[in-house]
């Protein structure tokens, strides 16, 4: 059997490890814009080959999968997915795990998913108003300043999936510093302009939503297009530093295990996180009339509002939430694949190992907003203590060159995955290597304090208090109910004034 994957960080070498260890004993072959030194060696030990190419070429990448006369084609990152590299396979007739340009728009477009969720009445949904330009976007925030709204109290977005950046949350309850913060969301607004307008591929380009607070954690399910399965649940975090502060990023660590649920998530939460998901991808469905064969995955939040709430969607695995679940996985991942390609999940049942993951990232300095100074630095690594710590290292945004060396590509270098009973005993297993992994004449940066006993007794405080909150509005009927008060008009249901608004837009939900 042959399998080509697709990409080249931690995520696709997990995949790659998984593919390689199958009873099916497949040949593998991949493809990045980079060379991951760790599928390079599981390619060369297969018998398969490395190549380096355009990942969002659909032609390039369904040739190549043709050439090699490929049994099963693996995305891994989303950008294949919004540039069609699946529905161009599907034309040739290869079974890919990864799903076509109209299912991944629940991803690739965050103003989609909010008016899917909104059109179907799915839970978990949020306020929300999508702009196609900084003006219209500036307008709106300040003629929100003049009323008590709940666009004064937001998260400011780009309305399209862009690795991670982007995000900023302004906290904006008190009558203070109006005039501050009103100037901060404006100035974002203008980056968020400048940054989405290379992205061409998408009308709507910034996305203004209600600002929720509470746990979150990611749900990641295999889909058949009938059956949907859910994974163990993970927590990423995306904060750069100790203590959830500093930039987000694409991730800086996570945490799961041992059961399906985290500590702080009930698995009444975990179940109705399931629902959610099932309901958004059977909307996709229908809208799209086409099967949904591949990963979709919930970034959620337990608010008081709604309970499990959705605050984004992934059509693929998430990085490194892909780790965690994939070392907790007791089936063939390949088995799972082919039952996927086939549609027959419900009949393969899927079994998880009982244990504590913990992964944490190794990122040069200069990541996550100054790309160009963490890229071109030398990786020195001491894999045997890795090995020692009982631990797995997998290569990310790391290139080996034809000289052997290991340069950084500007994003997270490395991620290092502990296994143990508890999430603890995993955290502290992961931080006997951390020093590991170092630069020539550059710095590193990691987090310690993911899946510490600290963290999580946070998390399950947070948790606590929202649900207590939650609850009570299940009691009173409450749920998802919002309420504001606009002069001249009194007080006001904004999810009217949302239902309104989208009755205006496209079908697609892209308007603004």
């Amino acid at each position: 059997m042959k399998i080509l994957g697709v990409g080249g960080g931690a995520r696709e070498h997990a995949i790659a490890e998984r593919l390689a260890l199958s009873r099916y004993n497949p040949r593998i072959y991949w493809i990045s814009e980079w060379k991951n030194p760790g599928i390079e060696r599981l390619c060369a030990t297969s018998g398969g080959f490395y190549k380096i190419g355009r990942t969002t070429d659909p032609e390039a990448v369904a040739e190549l999968a043709s050439n090699i006369h490929a049994d099963l084609v693996v995305i891994g990152p989303e950008e294949p997915n919004f540039h069609g590299v699946p529905d161009e396979l599907e034309k040739r007739g290869i079974p890919c795990i990864g799903v076509s340009r109209d299912l991944a728009i629940i991803e690739q477009s965050k103003s989609f998913l909010r008016a899917l969720q909104w059109r179907y009445n799915i839970p978990g949904k949020l306020l929300f108003k999508t702009f196609r330009d900084e003006s219209a976007a500036m307008d709106a925030l300040a003629q929100a300043e003049k009323n008590i709204t709940w666009m004064q109290n937001v998260v400011l977005k780009p309305a399209r999936q862009a690795g991670g950046k982007g995000v900023k949350v302004v906290e904006d309850r008190h009558a203070y510093l109006l005039k501050e913060k009103l100037e901060f969301k404006l100035g974002h607004i203008e980056w968020l302009a400048s940054y989405m307008k290379d992205y061409l591929d998408i009308e709507d380009k910034i996305l203004i939503e209600e600002c929720v607070w509470g746990p979150e954690y990611t749900l990641q399910c295999f889909s058949d297009g009938k059956e949907l399965i859910g994974m163990p649940l993970v927590q990423d975090n995306k904060h750069a530093f100790e203590f959830d502060i500093g930039p987000e990023t694409g991730g800086m660590g996570s945490f799961a295990g041992p059961e399906l649920t985290l500590p702080f998530i009930t698995q009444e939460e975990y179940s109705r996180s399931i629902k959610i998901i099932r309901e958004i991808v059977n909307a996709v469905q229908d809208l799209t009339g086409k099967s949904y064969r591949g990963i979709v995955a919930g970034q959620m939040m337990v608010t008081e509002v709604e309970g499990p709430t959705v605050i984004e969607m992934y059509s693929r695995f998430g990085d490194p939430e892909a780790l965690n679940v994939l070392a907790m996985l007791e089936t063939d991942l390949l088995d799972v694949f082919l039952a996927i390609a086939d549609g027959r999940l419900a009949r393969l049942g899927i079994k998880w190992r009982t244990v504590a993951t913990v992964v944490k990232v190794i990122a040069p300095e200069g990541y996550p907003d100054f790309r160009e100074l963490a890229r071109g630095h030398e990786v020195i690594v001491d894999e045997k203590a890795v090995e020692d710590a009982g631990c797995k290292l997998y290569w990310g945004s790391a290139h080996i060159d034809e000289g052997g060396r290991i340069l950084t590509v500007g994003s997270r270098v490395a991620e290092i995955l502990g296994v143990g009973e508890t999430i603890e005993e995993a955290s502290s297993r992961v931080d006997l290597c951390l020093d590991a992994v170092k630069l020539k004449s550059w710095n590193v940066f990691y987090r310690r304090d993911i899946g510490s006993r600290e963290m999580l007794e946070k998390r399950s405080k947070l948790a606590d208090v929202v649900r207590r909150l939650y609850r009570r509005r299940m009691e009173l009927g409450t749920i998802g109910k919002r309420v504001d008060w606009i002069p001249g008009r009194g007080i006001v249901d904004p999810a009217e004034d949302i239902v309104k608004w989208l009755m205006k837009e496209p079908s697609d939900g892209r308007g603004g």
